[in-house]
């Protein structure tokens, strides 16, 4: 079976971000997610057709990690929350 001539496929360059008036910043914000989740999202985890009742050890083990990144800068802002006004409220009541 002789297919005839079909011409090679030419790719272009990948969709571009739309323009911003504040380009440092938007380079900035995706560096920090990028930072924060490096990770791709397990597809394989998520049914949309189906409701799926448990999850395997695997299954939660990939969604941690998927979620490691927001997990840690949560725990982070929880200490802030609760030690910057603990440390303030010292400064201010027993200041020697």
């Amino acid at each position: 079976m002789e297919l005839g001539n079909i011409p090679q496929p030419t790719y272009g360059p990948g969709p571009e971000a739309p323009g911003s008036s504040m380009p440092g910043l938007v380079a900035m914000a995706h560096g920090f997610l990028q930072l924060v989740q490096p990770n791709p999202l397990p597809v394989e985890i998520i049914d949309f057709g189906q409701s799926k009742t448990e999850f395997n050890q695997e299954d939660l083990h990939e969604l941690l990690h998927y979620e490691l990144g927001f997990l840690v800068c949560a725990a982070i802002g929880v200490l802030f929350v609760i030690f910057v006004p603990l440390v303030g409220c010292c400064f201010c009541c027993c200041r020697c």
